[in-house]
């Protein structure tokens, strides 16, 4: 299977509610995923039909999905990620000031703002 942008969305999702999903939903959902295994490999491992897992992994999905739009704790992520990719170059600028206690300072700020991304 090749990842498609709504796969690593899925991804993403799991990473932020995959613990609100039951045991065998999330695992079905991040070996298909996460781990890129098939269908038939999945079924395989946890002995059940390939119908199965395709029915777990697609309520695991509407899960996931659900809880996004009710929180939309990945969105707030992916905003506060782009946020900081555009503040630390910025800052980074700055910092190459001649003002010692300037460049000082905003070293402080670009660390602490470092240790927020991931």
């Amino acid at each position: 299977m090749a990842f498609h942008e709504k796969d690593l969305e899925i991804g993403l999702l799991l990473d932020f509610y995959g613990e609100l999903l039951s045991d065998s939903r999330r695992e079905a959902a991040e070996l298909y995923y996460n781990e890129d295994l098939s269908l038939a490999e999945i079924a395989e491992n946890a002995g059940i039909t390939r119908q199965g897992v395709r029915d777990s992994i697609t309520k695991a999905k509407a899960q996931l999905t659900e809880y996004e739009k009710k929180l939309g704790l990945a969105a707030k992520f992916r905003e506060i990620e782009k946020t900081m990719t555009d503040i630390i170059p910025r800052l980074e600028a700055l910092r190459d000031s001649s003002d010692t206690e300037k460049r000082r300072e905003l070293d402080d700020i670009i660390n602490k703002v470092k240790t927020v991304t991931i």
